[in-house]
């Protein structure tokens, strides 16, 4: 079976998706303030996560690492409803430059993006290490299991 990786279009459907869904963080009044003026290497670090966690190269393990997902959202407090508009603004950037939607890919990109928003959540709100989510590598997604 293709992976998730495969299934988006690769790297550049993955890409393409990402620089369309970063644009929009940017431009929605909600949540540019956790992204100021934008990184400039923001759009590829999260295509090279997104590839990662896919099934693809591991280039984010390799050349950003997972500690500086960490550090980026530590003392950002990202609100619930922030993390919601994230999610939707992710689901709707899908659409927007056309990956697949299949039922079984776009339920695997949702739980993705809930979970990481979840993560990214509570690391912005810890005050210690202790009070970090414990993930400590880039996780990797698949199929739901009634696909694979």
């Amino acid at each position: 079976m293709r992976t998730l990786y495969e299934h988006a279009g690769g790297h550049e459907g993955l890409h393409r998706f990402i620089d369309v869904f970063y644009a929009s963080l940017l431009a929605d009044p909600l949540l540019q303030p956790l992204f100021g003026e934008g990184r400039p290497t923001h759009v590829d670090h999260l295509t090279a996560f997104t590839a990662e966690t896919f099934g693809g190269p591991d280039a984010f393990s390799r050349e950003v690492g997972f500690a500086h997902l960490i550090d980026v959202h530590r003392h950002l407090k990202i609100t619930e409803e922030q993390r919601r508009r994230f999610v939707e603004l992710y689901m709707a950037a899908a659409d927007a430059v056309g990956l697949p939607d299949d039922a079984p890919f776009r339920q695997a990109l949702l739980e993705h993006v809930e979970f990481g928003t979840q993560v990214a959540m509570q690391n912005s709100h810890a005050e210690t290490d202790d009070e970090l989510h414990p993930l400590r590598e880039v996780p990797h997604w698949d199929w739901p299991a009634e696909t694979s």
